[in-house]
């Protein structure tokens, strides 16, 4: 019969044997992870860069950083200094990375807004028409300092910098905090959860060319959920030199369903703005 030494000396050698296991494999899981972690180019800090590089990691890893289009389902309310302006509108939002976007509002999805490339245009029951200059530039600014942009391409960049500037609270959470510096002028500061490494909050500030006045925008993630391996935030927030500008609920959201072409070409048939005959 096995002596209390002997059941001792057992135990230990067990409980050796199980931390070498798990060293091992947590030690071949780094090397994994290290080995599929994406590619960062910009140049700055160690510490924004390893909190990028979780943070992607988190979004999806190689899932999210090779989408190549995203279906939307949902609900989008419209706000004016921070009050609601209506019940709200139900969408349908087909994106094709980098620069193709259709939205279809109404139960008869028959209003709509495409851009291709830079151009943009509205499609009613009157026909297709140049969208006004205001909101495609409003557009072609979010979509240029969009989260999309920045972790796709933006940091991919070589002359693009990043910073680390500390933590602070977003959105009553704490948050690590990178600052994404375009090869030009542009920034974008990005809010992390320092836990699950996902975006909480994204803030750029632009001038209107109309004023010289400096204005922020801002876009808060919330209720993330795993859809074909890419963790999606369901609940989007954008707010305007701090007023809640617009919020949009999905319920529904597909990735690589290989939209066509036919569903962002457009053609002008008629220009309000054209002077008449």
């Amino acid at each position: 019969m096995p002596s209390r030494h002997q059941h001792t000396r057992s135990r230990a050698y067990c409980a050796i044997k199980h931390a070498a296991l798990l060293a091992t494999a947590l030690t071949l899981c780094a090397a994994a992870w290290s080995q599929s972690a994406p590619t960062i180019a910009a140049g700055g800090d160690a510490k924004a860069k390893a909190i990028l590089v979780q943070a992607i990691a988190a979004l999806g890893g190689d899932a999210y950083l090779h989408v190549s289009d995203m279906s939307q389902e949902g609900r989008t309310y419209g706000f004016y200094h921070g009050r609601s302006e209506g019940a709200g509108a139900v969408y349908w939002r087909f994106t094709r990375f980098p620069d193709k976007d259709r939205v279809e509002f109404t139960k008869e999805r028959d209003v709509v807004t495409v851009h291709n490339g830079n151009k943009g245009y509205e499609i009613s029951y009157k026909g297709t028409a140049p969208e006004e200059p205001k909101l495609l530039a409003d557009f072609l600014r979010r979509r240029d300092h969009s989260l999309d942009a920045v972790l796709r391409s933006w940091v991919q960049q070589p002359g693009t910098m990043l910073l680390y500037t500390g933590t602070a609270i977003a959105e009553q959470k704490p948050a690590d905090v990178v600052t994404v510096l375009g090869a030009g002028t542009e920034s974008v500061t990005l809010y992390f959860d320092p836990h699950t490494h996902l975006p909480i909050k994204k803030t750029y500030s632009w001038r209107d060319p109309s004023d010289n006045l400096k204005n922020t925008e801002d876009e808060v993630y919330d209720a993330y959920k795993l859809v074909s391996g890419i963790m999606t935030p369901h609940n989007i927030t954008r707010l305007y030199n701090g007023d809640m500008a617009a919020q949009r609920f999905l319920t529904v959201v597909r990735y690589n369903q290989s939209l066509p072409d036919s569903m962002f070409d457009a053609h002008t048939t008629y220009d309000p703005m054209a002077p008449r005959k």
